[in-house]
């Protein structure tokens, strides 16, 4: 097998890994006799669902989840909406108002099940009446556009919500029913606060940390966004539940996929090919292009002097890095493809190095490939079609150097998200 197929084998075997046709039945309890409602939101809901429907084909359930624009499936009982994301949209906003009404119809003694991944910040948007959707969605723009990690994002949107930070599992444990969250991890650290802003989990940031994540990035936020989280912060309005509510007594977050297990898949795929694999960690942040020259400097270190790790070795690691457009910029490409071509220019053909960085969700930033490739002759190739892998870098442009390099990477939707892959594979 060539190395650019073995790396896409080993993406492969990521995204099965947190495949919920696959993991989801194993977390469910015994079905009950009692009314299940099924709620949820993220890029895996659909697929979510469809598990349950298959795992309990006899229980009484009905219910609602949100899933991003062309990630939907076919089920019988549960409904699917497809709805805006990274931007929040009317779609993702009717759909959360539906949801929310359909929780206060639930009785004393019933179970809600919450199938949370990926994705479902945006898509179970339901500002608080005082912040209009049109304030949610430019704020979200000037988050995305400031660079600022998708933790401190949360903290923001928490805030503005009749939803995240605890409040759907709150509305719900009031009424008398048990909440059972599913939650298929896009996070460092994968807590279940973090995971789509946490719907069912008690939140610990507060107003005043919104408001310092907008000072923090610059972020100019419209003026029923800020007169909201300062009305907050000055102690006006109810915070979010926090730790230690007896409300969550009545409530189980259980996490049933992260990006570590996807990793250590991937590193069983490369070993069963006779090929040494290092997870260096699923917890890697910062500024893509910055990310990678780190890694070029392992890279180069092995190539080098063998050490620390003897060739043939895949280095593999995931999480979120971020990208930060400059003003006016309309790059395109996404965080993984961005981070692969500061690596191209770093590592400029280097022989016996190839590498492969997607997104697990299938979508990588503004375009339609879920990332790209890398290997020994891509900014030859570009530089023929009059592409420069430096020029595209400067320009944000990561999307058009690896078309011209003819490296793209297309899955099409893989209905899961458990965050970035990236793998450096030297032979």
């Amino acid at each position: 097998m060539n190395p650019v197929e073995l790396m896409r084998e080993s993406f492969d075997a990521a995204v099965a890994a947190a495949d919920p046709l696959r993991v989801v039945a194993a977390y469910l309890p015994q079905p009950s006799s009692r009314r299940v409602l099924v709620v949820g939101a993220g890029k895996a809901a659909a697929s979510m669902a469809l598990a349950v429907e298959n795992a309990w084909p006899e229980a009484k359930l009905d219910g609602l989840v949100i899933t991003r624009y062309a990630h939907g499936v076919p089920t019988k009982r549960i409904r699917v909406v497809e709805a805006g994301h990274p931007v929040p949209d009317d779609a993702g906003e009717s759909a959360a108002r539906d949801i929310m009404q359909r929780v206060h119809s639930l009785q004393h003694g019933e179970l809600l099940l919450v199938l949370i991944s990926g994705g479902g910040s945006s898509l179970l948007s339901l500002p608080v009446p005082e912040v209009s959707m049109t304030s949610l969605k430019s704020v979200t723009r000037l988050l995305l556009a400031s660079g600022a990690p998708i933790g401190e994002m949360n903290i923001v949107r928490k805030h503005l919500s009749q939803i995240a930070g605890g409040r759907l599992a709150t509305a719900a444990a009031q009424r008398g029913a048990h909440v059972l969250a599913l939650m298929i991890s896009d996070v460092t650290g994968d807590a279940p606060t973090d995971i789509a802003s946490g719907p069912c989990a008690a939140d610990p940031s507060t107003y005043a940390d919104a408001l310092d994540v907008l000072f923090r990035w610059n972020v100019k936020a419209p003026d029923d966004v800020a007169a909201w989280l300062q009305r907050g912060a000055d102690g006006e309005v109810d915070e979010t539940p926090k730790p230690g509510d007896p409300v969550f007594s009545r409530v189980e977050n259980r996490v049933i996929a992260t990006a570590h297990h996807s990793l250590e898949a991937a590193a069983e795929n490369f070993r069963s090919h006779g090929i040494d694999a290092v997870v260096l960690g699923d917890t890697v942040t910062g500024e893509a292009r910055e990310v990678a020259k780190v890694y070029a400097a392992l890279v180069r270190e092995i190539r080098a002097h063998d050490k620390p790790f003897k060739p043939p070795v895949a280095l593999i690691s995931g999480g979120e890095c971020t990208v930060t457009l400059p003003a006016g910029s309309s790059g395109r490409g996404g965080r993984c493809s961005e981070y692969l071509l500061s690596l191209a220019v770093e590592l400029n053909d280097m022989p016996g190095v190839y590498g492969l960085a997607c997104d697990t969700d299938g979508i990588d930033g503004s375009e339609t490939n879920a990332g790209a490739w890398l290997a020994p002759g891509c900014i030859e190739r570009a530089a023929a079609r009059g592409v420069s892998a430096v020029h595209a870098l400067d320009r944000r442009d990561s999307y058009g150097f690896f078309d011209a390099a003819e490296s793209l990477i297309v899955t099409g939707p893989t209905r899961t998200n458990v965050n970035d892959y990236r793998v450096i594979l030297i032979q």
